[in-house]
């Protein structure tokens, strides 16, 4: 599932919005978690999952094709927990 696949569901579900209503609103909701992630802010959607800002130490990595030792400079990455709930409902077995 994309962004449009998402927007064309929610258009689905909530009728009365036009498309574009509920672009804007998921536009708006993706922006709004972008900007907290990149200000190293924590996001918590119970029943759904989180995302934290880890910080990664500098490492020594190897060229694959050459099998040259090179450095890997730290960097901020993106840690994603799946919450209890969608990680029950992933378990469970698909349903036609």
């Amino acid at each position: 599932m994309n962004r449009s696949d998402l927007i064309e569901e929610m258009a689905a579900k909530f009728g009365q919005l036009p498309r574009r209503d509920v672009e804007l609103a998921m536009d708006t909701i993706l922006s709004a978690m972008a900007g907290a992630l990149t200000q190293g802010r924590h996001i918590e959607i119970r029943g759904f999952a989180s995302f934290t800002v880890i910080q990664q130490a500098a490492r020594r990595g190897r060229n694959p094709r050459t099998g040259e030792s090179v450095s890997v400079p730290p960097r901020r990455t993106i840690k994603f927990k799946p919450g209890k709930e969608l990680r029950a409902n992933v378990d469970k077995p698909p349903t036609d």
